[in-house]
């Protein structure tokens, strides 16, 4: 980490210097703020910590709870979203507390005696190489707490407003359907503790409160499926057992019994079980049939045998119908909307969609949901993006969340099949082999790592994947290692990403650049340092650091000790803040024990450019000599802070509302 660059200073360098328009501590909700946030789940936290880097946005976020969550339900991390800790500074924490799920052993009826239960075959987690960082499970009220921390700790000193739930909100627009005022979203809070009703206006609203979400109501979406008909009951605890693989993750199938999927917990000791109950009538709830926990730890000892089971303590439990559900649209704009009107309201999480716990996706999903908008949010109220930005939220995430229910429905019905008899290839049911193959085959969709953005505003159709196959557009930056220069530290390239904001713009050198008159390293950071047309000096304000906007790096094939007799370009040892002191970490070596130019295929011969959205995405890769196609990508949405006027820049996105972001050339 980086510290010190405004001048030296004591104490924990995560604390960072308050701003003066930091908020207060007191319970008093501002009449008027930029973004309101509403729920204090996963998506409205990741939001506000995201949000709460940016003093110069007026942001508050209210829980209808009277405190933060203390026994969460999620507990599944992804390897992307571990990827997101690390941008959020706190995945060294998850990692020290968390279960790291290695491997999952599959269980199944033993053919010669099936009421008893054998293991058929232990499978890897994640292939090698998917990510620097494991499949973890950690209780979601850890995960809110280091998010509360970084809130609190950033300038903004930001804190929840607890005891406030949502009874009305509307949307001023005048007779053309524009914003009546700059604050046009009006909502109505009812206050627990003394039930007053407050009034807040907001330029955005982000609803993340959840299923029964009272935004998703107000903007008139709703949640659509059908429920599975099927009960599932799910309990932590601590127990005795002769079982084997209490400490691995388990799927076990016993024929006559019905499944279970087994959870190690954090902390060596506990374990959840999902545990298939019975199947449920058409239109009926689960809560009729009055199941407890005492029904939950039956039926897993009925499953494990013939192995004893033995609870000592039962942390929490509860049932639950499997059901996926999906919003049409994630904000208040529809189909009938003009072409320029971008949206205020926007839901995130369980308020847009639901699905069974067992994929491990909900809370996952429900955290990229809120990083892909919250960037977006910081770009618009900075004056650096149109607000016709905000469209690409709900053409990029609804189409994800879609895909996550079709996932989802495919293996809840798997886990709750019945098991098929293997002397009879007609019945009808799934073999444990079945699902320890499509376990294996989602690999990749469970990790948080498929996801493909498709081509738009942001994602470029026309970049240049020959020059850099294992960075492919629209998908997360898969980081690798690579050694820092001027101090040689081995270290993950995707890690000097923050959750700032920044574009990352990672520049690739040919072999043997700066042994050359000609060198493309020198020539693209003399273009982006000093030319008007460069996006670094359109786009970066007058008095900010010149990588305030777009945070530019370069990797080189060389080692730092042949490298150290070459002239490097200024731009990669910029002078930054109140002192204007070189930043001395701008420039990478391959790492000869893992080569990142063999790990991602990068062109040897050309090297390239690597641009990254703020939210680790990749949106283009370029030759680097395409400055000019680097420059038009970035004056599509982008707004020019020398601009004299910024209204009359005309953004291709006002035309795209409509056309799934199509690139414009």
């Amino acid at each position: 980490m980086q510290f010190h660059f405004n001048g030296f200073r004591l104490g924990d360098p995560d604390v960072l210097e308050a701003d003066a328009r930091a908020q207060g501590t007191g319970d008093v909700m501002p009449a008027e703020v930029d973004v309101l946030i509403v729920g204090c789940g996963p998506a409205g936290l990741t939001l506000a910590a995201q949000l709460a880097a940016f003093p110069e946005i007026t942001t508050a976020i209210v829980e209808q709870k009277d405190g933060p969550l203390e026994l969460g339900q999620a507990d599944g991390v992804a390897c992307r979203t571990m990827e997101m800790f690390q941008a959020f500074g706190f995945v060294e924490r998850v990692l020290r507390e968390a279960y790291w799920v290695n491997d999952t052993a599959f269980w199944r009826s033993d053919v010669a005696d099936p009421s008893s239960i054998v293991c058929g075959s232990i499978v890897q987690d994640t292939e090698d190489g998917l990510s620097e960082f494991p499949h973890v499970i950690l209780n979601q009220a850890r995960v809110h707490q280091f998010y509360l921390d970084r809130m609190r700790n950033s300038p903004s000193r930001m804190t929840p407003f607890y005891g406030r739930k949502v009874v009305g909100l509307t949307v001023d627009r005048d007779q053309e359907g524009r914003p009546a005022s700059p604050h046009p979203v009006n909502v109505q809070l009812h206050k627990g503790a003394s039930g007053e009703i407050e009034n807040v206006r907001a330029r955005y609203v982000v609803g993340c409160d959840g299923a029964r979400s009272a935004v998703r109501s107000a903007i008139g979406q709703e949640l659509k499926g059908e429920a599975a008909n099927k009960a599932w009951g799910v309990i932590d605890a601590l127990a005795v057992t002769d079982f084997p693989d209490l400490r691995r993750k388990c799927v076990i199938n016993n024929a006559k019994e019905g499944t279970i999927v087994l959870i190690p917990r954090e902390g060596g000791y506990m374990a959840r079980f999902y545990v298939e109950m019975d199947k449920l009538d058409k239109k009926e709830r689960v809560a009729s049939r009055n199941i407890t926990a005492d029904h939950l730890i039956g039926a897993i000892k009925r499953i494990l045998h013939p192995y004893t089971f033995e609870v000592k303590e039962v942390a929490w439990w509860s049932v639950y119908e499997i059901g996926q559900r999906l919003c049409d649209r994630f904000d208040d704009t529809d189909d009938q909307s003009p072409d320029w009107q971008s949206p205020h309201v926007f839901i995130c999480g369980d308020a847009c969609h639901t699905h069974s716990p067992k994929a491990g996706q909900g809370m996952n999903v429900s955290m990229q949901d809120a990083f892909n908008l919250g960037w977006k949010l910081a770009a618009v109220l900075r004056g650096q993006a149109d607000p016709a930005l905000l469209i690409s939220y709900n053409s990029e995430r609804q189409r994800i969340a879609s895909e996550l229910i079709d996932f989802d429905k495919e293996w809840a019905a798997m886990l709750s099949a019945p098991v098929k008899n293997s002397e009879d290839e007609s019945s009808e049911g799934v073999t444990p082999r079945m699902v320890r193959d499509y376990f294996v085959r989602s690999g990749r969709y469970t990790a948080g790592t498929a996801t493909r953005y498709p081509s738009s505003i942001l994602v470029d159709e026309t970049s240049d994947q020959s020059l850099a196959e294992g960075f492919t557009f629209g998908t997360r930056f898969h980081s690798a290692p690579v050694v820092r220069y001027l101090d040689s530290k081995p270290m993950h390239l995707g890690h000097v990403a923050e959750a700032d904001g920044r574009w990352r713009l990672y520049l690739f050198s040919p072999a043997n650049d700066l042994q050359t008159d000609n060198s493309q390293i020198a020539a693209v950071c003399h273009f982006l340092a000093n030319s008007s047309l460069s996006p670094v000096v359109k786009y970066t304000p007058a008095g900010e650091d010149i990588d305030s906007v777009i945070d530019v790096r370069a990797v080189f094939q060389e080692d730092p000790a042949t490298l150290r007799g070459s002239k490097l370009p200024d731009l990669l040892f910029p002078v930054k803040g109140k002192l204007q002191i070189n930043d001395y970490e701008k420039v990478f070596c391959a790492d000869p024990k893992s080569d990142i130019f063999d790990m991602r295929q990068i062109c040897r011969e050309a090297g390239c450019m690597v641009l990254v959205r703020p939210d680790q995405y990749v949106a283009s890769v370029l030759p680097l000599a395409a400055y000019p196609h680097l420059a038009e990508f970035f004056d599509n949405f982008m707004i020019s802070p020398h601009a004299k006027s910024p209204e009359v820049k005309s953004s291709p996105l006002l035309h795209s509302a409509t056309a799934e972001l199509a690139p414009q050339r």
